[in-house]
């Protein structure tokens, strides 16, 4: 039997290889994301508050489809390293159900409750109609995004990242060039770039399937006769239901932040306008980093599986470094350039006033979150994913929203708004000092007794 490169290839190369095409695909995605705001930001601002407004909505939806690819690719990895080809298979194929049942629930909280949401955030009329057009149409359509991703991580999890890039960036090129079309030719507004979105994300899927169907050879999607088979179902959300949460508590924590900024900021909307235009630029740092670490993951996962102590280590610490070094890249960006990155999107003067200390003040942050976010996704590969989840809970509503609660209240009282932004600084460095003491205990119990150059 040809034995799998993630066992046999170099660990550096290997990172490489497995990370580069996601990283292309993220930094696509990146792309269109920001491009995607942009024309949105063409037609007025209102029509940017409420795609922003719609942020964690959204967020949620791809953390609950994220989250469970999550723990399909860990669960599908270990099986693979381990020699057990009919567990992968069945991992894989309750994997595409729970994408099926992600969809559904989606579908119908976004079609029902999309106004009650958009007017916990804002009474403004205009916004909520725009935001509530958008949302109902991303929802209501999510079995395309539910699709991508379960099929692209069978994809990573068996190791032909490659193809992923291609589906993501299929999607994405799609989008981009819909995006004006339905916007201002049909004359849709941010309904035409909701539906835009959808059909590249359809397109996107068609191709992961293909894909999966025609080239990855190492698991069998064979859905006669199919049974949910609820011990793997209940593994996968052992390992992936706190990566949902995560994602959930991300949502939770940018639904409040929007409320804080809008009651608390003195300008209000355009506060949180400029905080969904914060996350819209700082996908072009985060994703690279996610996509090395979802390199990264199945490495892991796989020399867990194999008994490889000194591989699984290697990829790790190589992980970390790799990670901090982007986010150190993006924090000089960010604070030498916040008004030109700005400016991309039509920025008037009061939100460059907003926006420049914003931009300066948060990516302070960046200097830890590298080490973070590559340790948090080792715990995920090794099972140990609820770590990463009582570290994001902790985070983001012990530390993050208290302090900006408190920072935007006496920054009202003093007249110095710009002291709530110095709330993700404070969170971060919190993070970092959780992150470390899990993993060292990770290392201790999992990663220390293994042996050092897998099992004989």
């Amino acid at each position: 039997m040809k034995e799998n490169k993630l066992g046999v290839m170099p660990i550096s190369k290997l990172i490489w290889n497995m990370s580069l095409p996601i990283i292309a695909s993220m930094l696509v995605q990146a792309l269109y994301n920001i491009v995607d705001s942009v024309f949105v930001s063409m037609v007025n601002e209102q029509s940017l508050t409420a795609v922003s407004l719609a942020f964690p909505a959204q967020q949620l939806m791809i953390g609950l489809a994220t989250g469970t690819a999550v723990g399909v690719n860990a669960l599908m990895g270990r099986a693979l390293g381990a020699k057990q080809q009919e567990r992968a298979d069945r991992v894989a194929i309750n994997g595409v159900f729970l994408a099926l049942l992600g969809f559904v629930l989606c579908a119908v909280l976004g079609l029902t409750l999309s106004d009650v949401f958009f007017r916990a955030q804002t009474q403004v009329d205009e916004i909520v109609a725009l935001g509530d057009s958008y949302l109902r149409i991303v929802t209501g359509c999510s079995f395309a995004v539910f699709g991508q991703v379960m099929f692209e991580r069978l994809l990573q999890g068996t190791g032909r990242s490659i193809y992923s890039m291609y589906t993501q960036g299929l999607g994405a090129i799609i989008n981009l060039i819909l995006d004006p079309v339905f916007i201002f030719v049909f004359r849709l507004g941010v309904a035409g770039a909701a539906i835009a979105t959808v059909i590249g994300q359809c397109c996107a899927c068609a191709l992961a399937i293909h894909f999966n169907l025609t080239k990855n050879h190492d698991i069998h999607l064979h859905f006669r006769g199919f049974r949910p088979d609820w011990r793997i179902i209940g593994s996968i959300y052992a390992i992936g239901l706190p990566s949902v949460i995560m994602m959930a508590i991300g949502s939770v924590m940018t639904f409040l932040m929007n409320k804080i900024l809008i009651v608390y900021h003195a300008a209000h909307e355009t506060a949180a306008t400029v905080f969904g235009i914060y996350f819209k630029l700082n996908s072009f740092i985060f994703m690279p980093v996610f996509g090395l670490n979802n390199g990264v993951v199945p490495i892991v996962a796989y020399n867990y599986g194999a008994q490889n102590r000194s591989r699984l280590t290697e990829a790790i610490r190589r992980s970390v470094i790799y990670a901090s070094c982007i986010m150190l890249f993006g924090m000089v960006i960010f604070l030498t350039v916040p008004g030109l990155l700005l400016s991309i999107f039509n920025a008037s003067s009061n939100m460059l006033k907003v926006g420049v200390p914003c931009l300066r003040i948060i990516c302070l942050s960046f200097s830890f979150a590298g080490a973070c976010i590559a340790l948090g996704s080792s715990f995920q590969a090794l099972g140990k994913s609820v770590y990463s989840m009582i570290n994001s809970i902790v985070r983001q509503l012990i530390f993050l929203i208290p302090a900006a609660y408190l920072l935007a209240r006496y920054g009202a009282s003093v007249g110095n708004s710009d002291l709530v932004w110095w709330s993700y600084p404070i969170a971060e460095i919190a993070s970092l000092i959780m992150t470390l003491i899990f993993f060292r205990r990770v290392y201790r119990t999992l990663i220390a007794p293994l042996p050092l150059h897998g099992a004989e």
